[in-house]
């Protein structure tokens, strides 16, 4: 009899929010407002996050020897400002030049990869295995040309670029600021509206939810700067065109885990067949050896045993996230993730792991 009550219990609750999905669907333009606002306010707040992370640990360590926060602050400040000054007067000319030559020799680089794929066609080992050679050149071709198109197109849309980076660096710091100096009431002042009954449980899914982000964003940073940097000094050895450019493009893909790394070896393998097959060969060596060192060496020592995510999981979400909300999707999806898991967990054994023990007894 209690398990014919529990299962009605579970349809009713299903059907109920079956109903508020469906009610909510009906008055969405309610909520298209709140969605702008959202849209505006999630790349500021998410970069903001990231740092946070990244410099909560610096500002900790700073008022344990006596410095006050907002000195504390204001000094971090300072400090990045002087690395973007660094940037800007070592690091940007290079790039830039980089940036305009890529722009410029789109369409070199594109009859460039037209002839190596020409010579590789004429030779015997590709003629055993294509079954049509034409229509294959043809394909690589048109792909190539249209990523490139796209790529030359975003890096010339300059003005739209700066304008959307000026809004995002006036506001950042000062959303950063914020949350570094109020960094110990954050956990308070979302516990203040958790029902008192709660809260202990409510601190402890908090505490464990600032654990895994701080673990993830700071060891996903850290780890993705020294890929970038082991990536940029191979390509530099082997004498990789653009190689400041692709070491910083596979330093944004390498953000995203496992997916990421293949991403962004795309890039700089067709750059390489632009030179000669040789060079994809080198490229594939370098990628393949900084990779390893990354898998082997720098993720055991940085993560430990704090991303407990199946790698399987990981790459089913990465490929929901980024279809249903793109780039950001991607970014976000491992995080919110977390959050989701431990809220769950947290959830499950508050409220239903009890009542799921009576059941089957």
């Amino acid at each position: 009899m209690s398990l014919q009550k529990g299962f009605f219990r579970v349809c009713l609750g299903i059907i109920a929010l079956l109903l508020i999905v469906y009610l909510t669907a009906k008055i969405s333009f309610i909520f298209k407002p709140l969605l702008t606002i959202f849209n505006i306010l999630i790349v500021p707040f998410m970069l903001a996050g990231f740092c946070y992370y990244l410099l909560r640990p610096v500002v900790s360590a700073m008022v344990k020897r006596r410095v006050n926060k907002m000195a504390a602050i204001l000094l971090i400040y300072l400090f990045a400002a002087a690395l973007l000054a660094v940037f800007v007067s070592v690091v940007w000319p290079t790039l830039q030049t980089q940036l305009e030559n890529f722009v410029k020799g789109a369409p070199q680089l594109i009859a460039e990869f037209k002839d190596q794929l020409n010579q590789l066609q004429s030779s015997r080992w590709f003629s055993s295995f294509a079954v049509d050679e034409a229509a294959l050149s043809t394909k690589l071709s048109d792909y190539l040309n249209q990523a490139i198109t796209a790529a030359s197109n975003y890096v010339s849309n300059v003005v739209s670029a700066v304008t959307n980076f000026i809004i995002i660096i006036a506001t950042v710091p000062i959303i950063l600021y914020y949350m570094l100096k109020g960094s110990g009431h954050i956990s308070s002042s979302i516990l203040a509206v958790v029902p008192r009954r709660f809260r202990k449980e409510g601190a402890e899914a908090l505490r464990e939810i600032d654990d895994a982000l701080s673990g993830f964003i700071v060891g996903r940073v850290i780890i993705t700067c020294l890929l970038a940097v082991m990536l940029y000094i191979g390509f530099l050895a082997i004498g990789l065109p653009y190689s400041l450019l692709l070491a910083i493009v596979a330093f944004f893909f390498n953000i995203i885990p496992y997916i990421g790394q293949f991403l962004g070896a795309i890039p700089t393998i067709i750059v390489a067949f632009t030179v000669s097959p040789t060079m994809v060969v080198w490229v594939v060596v370098v990628t393949v050896v900084a990779q390893l060192v990354e898998s082997n060496v720098l993720s055991p020592s940085i993560y430990g045993r704090r991303l407990d995510i199946h790698p399987l999981t990981t790459i089913v979400l990465l490929l929901v996230a980024g279809d249903i909300a793109g780039i950001l999707g991607v970014i976000l999806a491992i995080p919110a993730y977390m959050v989701v898991k431990i809220i769950v967990v947290h959830v499950y054994r508050r409220f239903l792991a009890d009542r799921v023990e009576d059941l089957v007894d």
